[in-house]
């Protein structure tokens, strides 16, 4: 699998099928092993004799000087532990200086993240990436595999900078708070090897004396009144009973903390969990900043933690009103009551056992086999009235059972005067897995907030029931088409998805043929849903033709769940005598022009003739016939469409070339060869252009993906420059702002 932003070739980074991309640098033999998680193949490094062996990257990588760079490596190896390095060279070759990782803590035969990161000293054009360790004898082996070098890769909408989320380069932006003391320690710790925001570096706050201890994080990011913050790291506890703690707290434009909120780690094991907690920004706050720490902790004691973030909380469901906190129970009961009943209400525990969303659920307790009544705070529901809402839960049974579970909403108006419950819909509730158990409901008059209400109905003494990932959200259409003539699309909304499933795309046409939608990833064909809404824009769209869309869900692949279709839609052109240029897979570029004339169509064949002695005809051997071959004349009109034009053409990409319909053409996928941009008047200020485009029909590219931000926001632009002159001089366009594409 590539590793996104990578410098290095798949090849160089799985070690598969070859290792030719890496060469001995010190004191060691380098051949291709067995036994990877990328594929089968991993660099084997052995030593020639005792001391430091390395293993370098053969060639060398472009850089630029003063940039920030991140290198790391899945290594294995039971005898001696490793150290991974950014060697820069200037452009004569000559070696300026090695930037160096701390070397793991311990060896291990279990697959485990090393990595570094560095910026580029003065002078620095290019870059290697160099594997190393001291084993005390020859014949020792260490294994490499699933390498990159590249740009630092960030989690996006995290308000920390780098040096704070990760302790690559240092550990200065935490500081020791409470009877603690700072350093960086690398553990032989294993990730997921397609979990690229973890590297090898952990922070390790180191108790000084018997008691309390915390560090906090330097950095003091911006925050906005009213808006909720989710905030998470990685806790390693140093022992299974540890009271470990991550804090969100707010500032205000004194610097004085006004608000702190606090999540305890509930651990099943002495290795990372991922610890999350949320918070809304109270009216005065500025800034916030993260803490976190051991209560009633032994000297010596080590915390570690790694990937530390803080972002605006993300919604548990697309247009819900309930918050992450009160939705997703990550560090409390989230303010849910028991108006009736014997039920009592905590957080589940220990962490990971018994979660939908996130790490931690709501546990019901019924020692009694009777019905009890469980209530979430209220929440405002903007112009309720009369509008449709969908409360929903996911449930599971655990301990004892469970007959019957409703779930309702009951209304409140502006004074919180109790306007009743809705109906509901009752379920029964087997034991098992999690369920989605939802009910609708029409706000009645008056309506100004609500909240969700679920009635469990216990069938034994001392059962258990976990709820989390609840939501309360205004009914909106499933899935919704809209033409945008203007830009020549149409977008479709899907709603309401299964999170993990995998989804199929296809526009169906008014003759019923069926074609694939091309998402970010290339054709949209059983790929995995990673939110509940998705808005899909379909540039290749007929224009002047209806269509509709057809949905697939898949549980697994190749085993369909259901299906959707949308309402019937058509892109229209108002001018005939335009037509649509366009990238698939970049939108961005699309450009309307004026047709001056359709091409006279070629369709070249090759061909062999043979004379036949004493016979009046040749014998001819033809291969087929190719594809549509002509040139397009059109107009520019202003300075703008021409640099539009040449921007549109720059890539050498297939282009979808799209004429009005009753036009005489097809739309067809073309290449343009060799064009010619003639002015149509010797007067130096017209702006009008007449170009010729040689054209040359072309396949449906099918693996192309149409380029995006892929999750990043101005938040992550804000944070990575600290000017606007900086971004002006990373990037030459706003296309490759938009695309992090640096110079």
């Amino acid at each position: 699998m590539t590793i996104p932003g990578n410098y290095l070739s798949e090849a160089t980074s799985s070690m598969d099928p070859v290792v030719t991309g890496w060469t001995p640098q010190l004191n060691c033999t380098i051949s291709k092993g067995s036994g990877g998680r990328v594929g089968d193949g991993v660099l084997a490094v052995k030593s020639k004799a005792a001391g430091e062996m390395q293993a370098r990257l053969l060639g060398s990588v472009l850089v630029t000087a003063g940039t920030l760079y991140y290198a790391f490596a899945d290594a294995s190896g039971g005898t001696v532990p490793e150290r991974i390095g950014i060697r820069w060279l200037n452009n004569a070759g000559t070696v300026l200086g090695t930037t160096w990782s701390l070397t793991t803590m311990a060896a291990s035969t279990t697959w485990h993240r090393i990595s570094v990161a560095g910026t580029a000293p003065t002078g620095t054009t290019r870059a290697q990436v160099i594997l190393s360790s001291t084993p005390a004898a020859a014949n020792v082996y260490s294994y490499y595999e699933n390498v990159y070098f590249g740009l630092p890769i960030r989690s996006f909408g995290n308000l920390f900078p780098f040096s704070v989320e990760s302790t690559e380069v240092d550990a200065s932006g935490w500081a020791a708070e409470v009877n603690a003391t700072i350093s960086r320690q690398v553990p032989a710790q294993g990730w997921p090897v397609d979990w690229y925001y973890a590297g090898g570096h952990t922070l390790a706050m180191t108790v000084t004396a018997g008691g309390n201890a915390a560090v906090a994080a330097v950095d003091r990011p911006t925050v906005t009144p009213g808006v909720e913050y989710l905030a998470y790291a990685y806790l390693q506890p140093p022992v299974l009973s540890a009271q470990a703690w991550l804090e969100l707290r707010f500032y205000d434009a004194n610097n004085n903390q006004i608000q702190a909120t606090r999540a305890y780690l509930a651990p099943v094991s002495t290795g990372m969990h991922r610890q999350l907690l949320t918070a809304t920004a109270p009216a005065a706050a500025v800034t916030c900043g993260v803490a976190a720490g051991l209560d009633g902790a032994s000297a010596g004691q080590v915390l570690r933690l790694e990937t530390i973030v803080v972002k605006t909380a993300p919604a548990i469901m697309a247009g819900t009103v309930i918050p992450y906190t009160n939705g997703s129970f990550e560090q409390d009961t989230g303010g849910w009551t028991v108006p009736t009943g014997v039920a009592t209400l905590a957080r589940s525990t220990p962490w990971g056992a018994a979660a939908y969303y996130g790490s931690y659920s709501l546990a019901v307790s019924s020692a009694t086999a009777t019905s009890s009544t469980i209530r979430s705070p209220k929440f405002g529901v903007p112009n309720a009235p009369g509008l449709n809402w969908r409360a929903q839960i996911v449930a599971k049974a655990g301990a004892g059972s469970w007959s019957t579970v409703a779930v309702k909403v009951r209304w409140y108006d502006g004074l919180g005067g109790d306007l009743g419950a809705s109906t509901g819909t009752v379920y029964s509730l087997p034991a098992g897995g999690w369920y989605q158990l939802v009910t609708d409901a029409v706000a009645p008059d008056g309506t100004v907030q609500a909240a969700v209400e679920v009635v469990a109905v216990a069938s034994a003494t001392s059962s258990v029931m976990y709820v989390d990932a609840v939501a309360l959200w205004q009914v909106l259409p499933q899935t919704a088409v809209e033409a945008v003539d203007a830009d020549g699309y149409i977008q479709l909304t899907l709603r309401e998805l299964p999170v993990g499933q995998l989804i199929t795309v296809t526009r169906v046409a008014a003759d019923g043929s069926r074609t694939l939608v091309r998402g970010t990833d290339g054709l949209i064909e059983q790929d995995t849903i990673a939110s509940d809404a998705v808005v899909i824009e379909d540039h290749e769209v007929p224009l002047d033709s209806p269509v509709s869309y057809y949905i697939q869900l898949y549980s697994a692949p190749g085993t369909l769940a259901s299906t959707r279709t949308s309402t019937v839609v058509a892109l229209t052109l108002a001018d005939a005598s335009e037509a649509w240029l366009k990238d698939p897979g970049n939108p961005q570029r699309n450009l309307r022009v004026l047709v001056a004339r359709a091409p006279d169509w070629q369709r070249p064949v090759e061909q062999a003739s043979y004379v036949v002695r004493g016979r009046r005809n040749k014998v001819i051997l033809s291969g087929h016939r190719q594809g549509l071959e002509g040139d397009l004349a059109i107009w520019t009109r202003s300075d703008e469409e021409r640099q539009a034009l040449h921007l549109l053409l720059d890539s050498g990409n297939v282009l979808l070339w799209q004429a009005a319909p009753g036009m005489g053409v097809d739309d067809m996928y073309v290449s343009v060869a060799q064009i010619t941009e003639a002015r149509i008047s010797p007067l130096a200020q017209e702006q009008w252009r007449a170009w010729t485009l040689p054209l040359v029909e072309a396949d449906m590219p099918v693996t192309v993906g149409i380029g995006g931000a892929r999750g990043r926001t101005w938040q992550d632009v804000l944070t990575e420059f600290a000017t606007w002159q900086d971004v002006l001089t990373t990037y030459a366009t706003w296309e490759d702002v938009l695309l992090d594409r640096r110079r």
